[in-house]
């Protein structure tokens, strides 16, 4: 599953609204195939179904425990298949485990139900019984309770039941078009048992035969085929049965329901589609695209065959996640799937190859081979997160995925540099713990420590490492342990020993390099902070062999030792293998001292003041656009921790100032945004903004307007420039996004449509009613997913009081989408010209928002506060949520108490660097 949010919430949700705290099963009871007949009734927004279960039992027993929530049981029934019944059930499903062997699926496929003796007539079978059920809410439990033993091998369970769809997007949930309702499912991590009775754990696999009985105007998707449509069995309806699925894990399972229309194409013999509402069909082809070019490269790559006939992707209208990988019917958010494929804007395109490419490695990382336990999620998230871009970059290698690579890799190593943060893999027993692991380190710290080991171990012994870890656990359940030691045996390399030190550990190294003479350098790593405790010894480079520059920086993990593949620019990778002592390092033969050739090491660098010259006046020429912006994310976050000046910051802010490439600009010009926001008094923050037209103004001219066939990189720095001048208050930037925002208002095409969102943003600003009603008009009407989102959002960026109220009230009205309204909330809380109303708000209307809570709504609220930066606020903040806890969110609002804490100790050590910096640079 792939998570998009501006900042990664700690997957939790509002108290009240949460699931039940669960437990572990009790054990004793392995699930083999479940055959599912559901009958969704979406004009109640509720559904009836019934199930076999086919179980086998480790020892006789009289009661048998499986996940249930929000489900009413009707008849339950059980009985053993006895010693005799080798193929159990045959009746009603293909014998066998799955092979893999894409034409083999489905050729058996006999339809549910039609059991005349209800299971009692098998030869070989004992008696039915019926079962008593007992509830247990608080674990989200069923246990069901026979009269007489069952004994320990076969047996069948029987279920009738009824649920919910619930308007939450968990589980078997309602979704809604602006003409009808959808039945969606998504189940990951703990809520099949919203939808089935069943054994909701990963380490259950089993089979599934799914039957859905639909009204006569609509179709489903399921994971694998349609193999049969029949009418009935009640009138105006008809039931869809689909061929019996690999085994797999039930958070896989899924189905949708509706009037969906799709884009078809093939890659390597199998039919792929993309499918969405009827309206938004036409925005579905460049899915289609991306998806045959990554199972292609997919195949190759894994060494495997993708195992299921068919491939659909279906775009929801409501889905909280970006995307959900179940097997063979990936589902996504409509902003994460759909784009014009001609006139889509390249963010928008670059979105969807990433999302598509993330979803479709699951296919082989996580659902062919699934994780013991949500202990290593990581496994799943982190590879997934690694291989999307790995996968676009090979497609579209022209689109600077690396450089995008870059960017996100220094927002996780800030996220994870806080005292707050918390090892790639810990335990979680309970929903709420589970949820919680779906964050920033599952997904990016994860995946950027499987990148620095592909580039350490080279990107062909990685890929045979990769294959052998999934060969040896098809159809199974494989731990961190297993993949670690895969790569260990094929590469020879102490892989194993790397990714433990990484896994099981939190925090950030910091690598402090220097040279020690002619002819060699030494490094050492200590556990990096952006907020350290206390001020921490001198570790004065460059450092002699024997020396232990290491001190405790904090009680829980006073002494981390990580063993790290250190690439120097111009050298091989070498393992900086106890972290604890100064290391010898062979330098580069020719050149200046760079610690992190191609921005791939998850560490922090720091350098002598003479080794931080040379980089410096290098950097242009010397380094890659991913080192440049790996470079400026070391500065910024040495500067946070008070190693750095801010002046030392705005220092190589200038310096590559000149850079033709826009991620790097963003890099520079987005952190001197925070600077204003964090640092800046008033008068300081003009003055800055006027540093900022004098320096990047003419950068911006000199790229004239746009060109024919204008390159990508070209228009993307255009844009870039445009915004951040207008930011900065250039006059004649905010005149002209002005003058483009009423053209496009007035359904007029400008000029330049690359500069057309900045305009608008730019022009939001200082928009008075007129405007916001325009733009109120836009989102309301706009069939385009991503000029929908864009359009709202947009709201959040005017300041006139009335109207930020006014932005607020609608975020919580039933013309937001329950998926949308906690983001408008967040932008408002997170900008400086908005917090306070926002906040007030958020206090005054908690129950409001409560009602609009999906399962991350909470966590992401809490953690927008952390953008507030006084006192009175950090203690406003913990006084409220400790009276309106939000259900699990304990680390994620002290993360949130932690930033304000650090938002305010850097302004009151940098903003007297900043006035000095200003002082000598601000009149030129």
């Amino acid at each position: 599953m792939i998570v998009r949010r501006a900042v990664l919430a700690l997957g939790l949700v509002l108290a009240g609204c949460a699931g039940a705290r669960a437990q572990r099963l009790p054990g004793g009871v392995r699930p083999e195939h479940y055959s599912l007949m559901i009958v969704p009734d979406l004009a109640k927004a509720r559904f009836a179904g019934s199930e076999r279960i086919e179980v086998v039992l480790a020892a006789p027993a009289t009661a048998i425990t499986l996940n249930a929530a929000e489900i009413e049981f009707g008849a339950v029934k059980a009985w053993s298949r006895g010693q005799g019944a080798v193929t159990p059930a045959s009746q009603y499903r293909s014998p066998g485990t799955p092979t893999g062997n894409r034409e083999q699926e489905g050729q058996q496929q006999i339809p549910f139900g039609n059991d005349k003796q209800g299971g009692s007539g098998v030869a070989g079978d004992n008696d039915v019984q019926t079962a008593a059920v007992a509830l247990d809410a608080a674990k989200e439990q069923a246990t069901l309770t026979f009269a007489r033993e069952l004994p320990a091998g076969r047996a069948v369970l029987e279920i009738s039941f009824t649920g919910i769809l619930n308007d939450k997007l968990r589980g078997f949930y309602l979704s809604k078009s602006k003409t009808r309702s959808y039945g969606v499912t998504q189940f990951e991590a703990t809520d099949a048992r919203r939808a089935f009775p069943c054994f909701d754990e990963p380490a259950l696999k089993a089979t599934f035969d799914v039957a859905l009985v639909v009204d006569a105007g609509d179709t489903a998707i399921s994971n694998t085929k349609l193999v049969r449509d029949r009418p009935g069995p009640m009138a105006g309806k008809h039931t869809l049965e689909f061929a019996t699925t690999p085994k797999m894990s039930t958070y896989l399972v899924a189905w949708v329901v509706g009037d969906f229309e799709c884009s078809e194409g093939k890659a390597d013999g199998v039919p792929i589609r993309a499918c969405a509402t009827p309206d938004k069909v036409r925005l579905t082809q460049f899915a289609v695209q991306a998806a045959k070019w990554d199972l292609k490269y997919y195949d190759k790559y894994f060494g495997i065959k993708y195992p299921i006939a068919k491939l659909d992707l279906v775009a929801i209208p409501d889905f909280d996640a970006g995307a959900m990988e179940n097997f063979g019917c990936i589902t996504f958010r409509e902003t994460e799937m759909l784009v014009d494929a001609k006139n889509g804007a390249l963010p928008a395109k670059k979105m969807v190859a990433t999302t598509v490419a993330h979803e479709m490695a699951h296919q082989w990382f996580g659902d062919l081979v699934t994780p013991e336990w949500w202990d290593n999620l990581w496994l799943n998230e982190g590879f997934a997160t690694w291989m999307e871009t790995k996968a676009a970059a090979k497609w579209q290698p022209k689109w600077r995925f690396d450089q995008d690579a870059a960017a996100d890799l220094n927002r996780t190593l800030d996220a994870d540099s806080g005292r707050t943060t918390r090892p790639i893999r810990e335990r979680a027993e309970t929903p709420a713990e589970i949820d919680a692991l779906f964050d920033d380190i599952a997904y990016g710290k994860a995946g950027a420590v499987v990148a620095m080991v592909e580039n350490w171990v080279g990107e062909e012994v990685f890929r045979k490492g990769v294959q052998a870890y999934l060969s040896a656990h098809l159809y199974g359940n494989a731990t961190a342990e297993d993949f670690w030691d895969a790569q260990t045996r094929v590469s020879g390399l102490p892989v194993d020993k790397v990714m433990q030190s990484f896994v099981d550990q939190p925090g950030v190294p910091l690598i402090e390099v220097g040279a020690a003479g002619p002819s060699g350098a030494y490094a050492s790593a200590v556990r990096f902070l952006l907020s350290p405790p206390a001020k921490l010894p001198d570790c004065t480079l460059p450092l002699e062999k024997d020396s232990r520059c290491l001190y405790p920086l904090y009680s829980e993990n006073a002494y981390p030792s990580w063993i790290i593949p250190v690439c120097l620019k111009g050298n091989s990778c070498q393992l900086l293998a106890e972290a604890t002592d100064g290391t010898e390092l062979t330098p580069p033969k020719a050149g200046f001292l760079y610690a992190d050739a191609g921005d791939k090491g998850y560490y922090r660098t720091a350098y002598t003041a003479e080794e931080w010259k040379a980089i410096e006046a290098n950097a242009e020429t010397a380094l890659t656009p991913a080192e440049r912006i790996g470079l400026l994310g070391d500065e910024w976050a040495l500067m946070r921790a008070g190693d750095r000046t801010v002046g030392d910051f705005l220092d190589l802010v200038l310096a590559v100032k000149q850079d033709p490439n826009a991620a790097v600009v963003d890099s520079s010009l987005g952190r001197v945004g925070r600077i204003e926001a964090w640092i800046a008094t008033d008068a300081e923050r003009e003055r800055l903004n006027a540093v900022v037209r004098r320096e990047f103004g003419p950068v911006y001219a000199a790229l004239g307007g746009p060109q024919k066939q204008e390159k990508d990189d070209h228009a993307d720095l255009r844009e870039t420039l445009f915004e951040d001048l207008g930011n900065a208050q250039d006059p004649e930037v905010l005149a002209a996004a002005e003058s483009m925002a009423k053209q496009l208002f007035g359904g007029q095409k400008v000029a330049d449509p690359e500069l057309a969102d900045a305009a608008v943003a730019l022009a939001t600003a200082k928009g008075d009613k007129e405007m916001y009603e325009k733009m109120l008009r836009v989102g309301k009407s706009a069939t385009d997913p991503d000029v929908k989102e864009a359009a709202e959002r947009a709201l959040t960026r005017f300041e006139a009081p009335e109207l930020v109220v006014r932005t607020l009230l609608y975020a919580v009205s039933d013309e937001v989408r329950n998926q949308d309204s906690w983001a408008l909330i967040a932008l408002l809380l997170e900008r400086r010209a908005t917090q306070d109303l926002a906040w007030e708000f958020v206090q005054q209307h908690w129950e409001a928002i409560g009602r609009k809570a999906t399962e991350d709504s909470g966590a992401r609220i809490v953690e927008a506060t952390g953008a507030f930066c006084t006192a009175e606020r950090r203690d406003e903040v913990a006084s409220f949520f400790a009276a309106h806890p939000v259900e699990g969110a304990e680390r994620t609002l002290a993360k949130s108490g932690e930033n304000i804490e650090d938002c305010i100790h850097v302004r009151a050590e940098q903003e007297p660097e900043l006035r000095a910096w200003l002082a000598a640079h601000g009149d030129r």
